[in-house]
């Protein structure tokens, strides 16, 4: 895809990286109840991951801060990473990661286990040698932000103000200390968040007045992904429109909105507006949706063909 200005804006990555534990079954178990899983299979995965790939994927220039630790765990994501391209920045040898078990339904639907470990902390001393560095955009998950660690993670993004934060608070984000979610949220970041998480968060019924309530508060524009009706946003200048989803066949939905906040802040990298990134972004989550697993082989993102995605 090619960029549009002359100086792409530069990403920063801080999250996890973990080993995704893919077990397909026909329905979830209830208690008791004795299944057989119809196939099983083990991928990178992490929200930070799935998003950073999907940012390298399109060129765009970023630093990806993900803490890997011992175990077989953490040689399985140290070995991937490596084939990937991404070096180890964060080194954490006196803690072992963790894995996180995907239950995926026939109709594609996900459920998450995960075993948290040193893939989900924090620490300021993996900043240092980026100090001098300048970045336009940080993502963080609430994943780390709900993590002891996650104080000092905040406390980091606080002193560096000068980057847009783009936060995901994900399914949990209504369980993290509200202390914590007040600090994040006054850091005026632009909210990237589904349906569901946006209603529960916002205390609202509706998309919409779920993106002006918690737009009144961070003050930014503010995503919500709508499954099959696609996405909406409202942004900072008040606008408020709807983007379509791009039709798919769904396989799994494992990594759908990781690969929808990645796609948005490497377009915007780019210099794409926000409406070409999000219809971008739509077409990259509608093409992890129909493959299994969190993202996109090299392969099968060429395909996309995105330069004729406007």
């Amino acid at each position: 895809m090619r960029t549009r200005i002359q100086t792409p804006k530069k990403i920063l990555i801080i999250g996890s990286t973990c080993v995704d534990i893919i077990i397909n079954v026909d329905h979830l178990p209830k208690t008791e109840e004795d299944i057989h899983p119809f196939s099983q299979s083990m991928a990178l995965g992490g929200c930070a991951y799935n998003a950073a790939n999907i940012i390298r994927q399109f060129g765009a220039p970023h630093t990806f801060i993900s803490p890997v630790g011992t175990g077989v765990y953490g040689d399985y994501v140290r070995k991937e990473l490596k084939q990937k391209g991404f070096p180890v920045l964060a080194d954490v040898l006196d803690q072992e990661n963790g894995c996180c078990y995907c239950l995926v339904e026939r109709g594609g639907e996900r459920t998450f286990m995960s075993l948290h470990g040193a893939e989900y902390t924090f620490s300021r001393t993996w900043m240092e040698p980026f100090e001098k560095e300048t970045f336009d955009m940080t993502y963080v998950c609430g994943l780390e932000v709900e993590e002891p660690t996650g104080n000092e993670l905040l406390s980091y993004l606080e002193d560096h103000r000068e980057q847009q934060i783009f936060y995901a608070p994900g399914p949990r984000g209504i369980l993290i200390e509200k202390e914590k979610t007040e600090r994040m949220l006054a850091l005026h970041p632009v909210l990237h968040i589904n349906e569901a998480e946006a209603c529960a968060l916002s205390g609202c019924s509706q998309a919409r007045e779920a993106a002006e309530a918690l737009a009144q508060r961070t003050e930014n524009t503010v995503i919500v992904t709508l499954g099959k009706d696609g996405a909406c946003c409202l942004e900072k200048d008040g606008s408020f429109y709807q983007i379509p989803v791009y039709p798919a066949q769904v396989a799994d939905t494992v990594g759908a909105g990781d690969s929808h906040i990645g796609t948005v802040m490497a377009c915007l990298s780019l210099g794409y507006n926000m409406r070409e990134a999000l219809r971008t972004a739509g077409r990259v989550s509608a093409a992890v949706v129909s493959v299994k697993g969190a993202s996109l082989t090299e392969e099968e993102f060429s395909k996309l063909d995105l330069k004729t995605g406007f």
